[in-house]
């Protein structure tokens, strides 16, 4: 049999089937439409066919593009007036029938999916070979349970919350696959967080178990530990042709390893602590987990703050990742990114507005904060002595920008283009800041000379995983306290790499306590992962404020130099408490009354 995919192409396409992957009525969400009719028993005798059944899965994954809900937190705003982030910071903007971080249909459609492969691979005849057939039997389970690890995940953290007897509930914990004929009652009972967190914990780990860490080609025979615990060995042909690099890009060990830190720092969060059932200790544990497959702290990648712009990018094969990235999705070249989000005057739209808020939380380069007295900061001259990763994901007034170098004037009273403060509602930066991070500065929209770049969006980061561990084992044991290495170890290590060499302030953190600690990760985290995604739900895991006011800069010039004017309030947030916790969708509680809404929805 040859290879049952080709290279990475499993979440792009769906062989063998027609799915429609819209799902518009609670007919679909229990018997998923194929339009061709061939029925599910076809698959026994067609690996693909069946391959595709999962495959409609990883064509669920977040793909293609960063989502930037940072524009509904205090890092950033936008200039697009129909941006759905930006609409639900109004008041009374975010409910329940207009939610635009709903995962719930998404997620449970790819579970549904998900269980109906499980309830059909054992009658798959993947192979002549019995050991062939059960090696791919073995990873194809490994690959179903490791991802419907990943949409619970994803299902707790935009849908988990109190209902109004304070139960803290996750979503209805459905483990076979279900039809129109179900008994809707019993299945659309939302389950506990805790045991919908013990159930994503054993499929995880149960992927753990089985698969390969990464898919690598080998140059030798190999013994292979099958589900019930029986070891074989095979030829290198044989193990490549199932767990080869042909299948990079696939899930994963070492991605189901990723999903467990995740998701564990998630439940053990002040928002979920109080009922998920997990401890910062076992996060800690997850995520050391996957840092020492990386070599520990001595496996940061030095070149990691800017892995978006490796000029040998166009080089990754297949599923193939740089050291910073641990699951990415497929590259291709394009220049969408920076046509939103360069200045007007090198010809980008300027959408994604960083905030003077997130501005000032960059430190100086001797790592103490601006509002600090020993910083040495002046807001008059505000730019210069920062810590150096705000040049690198912030373009701020008079630097450079695109191929062509063009230096970018965002004063408002910049009269020579539009580049300036609100000088055009629709292209114009609202904040005085435009993005910097994630674009590629090789990229040139001139019409006359436009040039696109490789991009790829990289679903987990090491450093997303390092600062993971931190959180934890501060939490846990304290600034100095771990399993092998410390929250204060990985800060000081992160902290270098970004060019701050001084540790003073470090030093005071991990002196003061676990709260000062606490700060200082909780920053760290912010700049690092910044405009990935990640701000949104930090906040609200943490049940930090969701409602500061997102701030710009005035830059104007006088005789003497410049003015800066801070007292620009941009945009307010107007989350209710029930922000904290996103809705169930209103139209499921309509079609299963037997579904808990999440309080104050």
């Amino acid at each position: 049999m040859n290879n049952i995919i080709s290279k990475n192409k499993v979440g792009a396409v769906v062989l063998g089937l027609t799915i429609v992957m819209g799902f518009t009525s609670c007919n679909d969400l229990f018997e998923p439409a194929i339009e061709n009719h061939l029925g599910f028993e076809y698959m026994y005798e067609h690996p693909d066919y069946a391959d595709g059944v999962l495959g409609n899965a990883y064509t669920r994954l977040p793909n293609g593009s960063y989502p930037f809900t940072e524009v509904a937190t205090d890092d950033a705003v936008t200039n697009d007036a129909d941006n759905n982030y930006r609409k639900m910071t109004a008041v009374d903007n975010w409910t329940s029938s207009n939610n635009p971080v709903e995962t719930w249909r998404n997620c449970r459609a790819a579970i549904q999916y998900i269980n109906l492969f499980l309830d059909n691979v054992d009658k798959v005849n993947w192979n002549s070979d019995e050991t062939v057939r059960a090696m791919y039997h073995q990873r194809y389970v490994g690959e179903a349970k490791g991802l419907r690890a990943l949409f619970m995940y994803y299902l707790l953290r935009a849908h988990g919350g109190f209902d109004k007897d304070n139960n803290l509930l996750g979503f209805p914990l459905i483990l076979q696959s279900t039809s129109i004929e179900s008994d809707h009652g019993s299945l659309e009972t939302r389950a506990t967080f805790a045991d919908c967190m013990k159930q994503l914990i054993a499929d995880a780990e149960e992927a753990v178990r089985v698969l390969p860490v990464d898919y690598k080609d080998t140059d030798n025979d190999q013994e292979i530990v099958n589900c019930f615990g029986k070891s074989y060995t095979v030829s290198k042909a044989t193990y490549n042709r199932v767990l080869g690099t042909n299948f990079a890009g696939r899930f994963s060990g070492r991605i189901a390893r990723a999903i467990l830190a995740q998701a564990s720092l998630m439940a053990a969060s002040p928002a979920f602590a109080s009922a998920s059932g997990i401890t910062y200790e076992q996060a800690a544990s997850y995520a050391k987990a996957v840092l020492d497959l990386n070599g520990g702290i001595s496996g940061i990648d030095p070149n990691g703050l800017e892995w978006y712009a490796d000029p040998d990018m166009k080089n990754l094969s297949g599923g193939e990742c740089p050291k910073e990235v641990l699951w990415r999705t497929e590259k291709s070249e394009s220049r969408s990114l920076e046509e939103d989000n360069f200045p007007p005057s090198v010809y980008g739209k300027g959408r994604i507005n960083p905030t003077q808020n997130f501005v000032d939380a960059f430190p100086m380069a001797n790592g103490y904060p601006i509002a600090n007295s020993k910083s040495g900061y002046n807001a008059q001259d505000p730019y210069a002595g920062r810590d150096p990763r705000l040049a690198k994901y912030v373009l701020y007034n008079g630097m450079t920008a695109s191929s062509d170098k063009k230096v970018i004037n965002t004063q408002a009273d910049n009269t020579e283009n539009l580049d300036g403060l609100n000088k055009d509602v629709s292209k114009s930066t609202r904040t005085g800041y435009y993005l910097k991070k994630l674009l590629r500065q090789d990229v040139n929209l001139n019409p006359n000379n436009a040039s696109s770049q490789m991009h790829y969006v990289a679903r987990i980061r090491y450093t997303e995983l390092y600062l993971d561990y931190a959180e934890a084992a501060n939490e846990a044991w304290g600034p100095k306290g771990g399993m092998g290495y410390t929250a204060y170890d990985v800060i000081k290590a992160l902290r270098e790499r970004a060019g701050i060499t001084s540790t003073d302030y470090l030093d005071e953190c991990a002196a003061a306590g676990k709260e000062a600690m606490r700060e200082l990760i909780r920053n760290e985290r912010r700049i690092e992962l910044c405009f990935e995604g990640w701000r949104f739900w930090d906040l609200r895991r943490w049940k930090a404020n969701i409602n500061e006011t997102a701030k710009g800069v005035k830059i104007t010039n006088t005789g003497d130099g410049k003015l800066y004017d801070y007292s620009l309030s941009v945009e307010t947030r107007n989350y209710k408490e029930n922000g904290y916790y996103g809705p169930i969708p209103y139209d499921q509680i309509l079609n299963f009354p037997s579904l808990a809404q999440n309080a104050g929805w």
